[in-house]
């Protein structure tokens, strides 16, 4: 019989063996599908500038494929804005949504490999959560991703990454990312004193 370990993502395995359990201690769950678990990841990339140069959103699709390992989907405009000179239905972005394996893999990319590349790195924000546990994250330059031909790719294009969770609060899903590893900034000296 073959071993199916191998073919686990690292993520997957981390929160099978430490981070449900972590979880499960710190909040008290009393049922193993209370427990916050990581639904899927979301990537975004605006390309404004593909209303002039169509060319520029074929990169993004380019380099979006190659970090993430799917087709992304092209997003177009919902309505028409003249003085950004856009029509509807214009493509001016592309977005993809990583589920289930690619999603872990991407994750550990993603924490063990893009973010310590980014230059002046002092942690990602606590702050960006929406209230019911999701967590996004914007990325100013799409060459931290190791996968991309940095000659290829001359513009910068940012994108956000958006972290969509199972989690009922903010603090549960940061814990619970905290537990996947990414690094959050610490709190400043104010904000533990007014909680305290």
């Amino acid at each position: 019989m073959p071993n199916m370990s191998s073919n686990i993502p690292r993520m997957q395995q981390r929160y099978d063996e430490s981070v449900r359990a972590a979880l499960t201690e710190t909040y008290g769950y009393k049922n193993v599908h209370q427990v916050p678990r990581l639904l899927k990841i979301s990537m975004n990339m605006g390309v404004g500038a593909a209303v002039g140069d169509k060319k520029v959103l074929d990169l993004a699709i380019d380099s979006m494929t190659q970090i993430t390992g799917q087709k992304p989907v092209t997003t177009i405009a919902r309505k028409s804005i003249a003085g950004f000179r856009l029509r509807e239905g214009m493509p001016i972005g592309c977005m993809v949504t990583m589920r289930r394996q690619r999603m872990y893999e991407f994750l550990d990319r993603l924490v063990s490999i893009v973010l310590p590349r980014v230059r002046d790195f002092r942690g990602i924000s606590r702050k960006a959560f929406d209230g019911n546990g999701n967590y996004t994250l914007g990325l100013n330059e799409q060459l931290v991703f190791p996968e991309l031909n940095p000659d290829k790719f001359v513009r910068p294009q940012g994108m956000n990454i958006s972290f969509v969770t199972s989690a009922k609060t903010d603090d549960e899903a940061r814990e619970m990312l905290r537990l996947f590893g990414m690094p959050f900034k610490q709190p400043k000296e104010k904000e533990q004193a007014g909680a305290a």
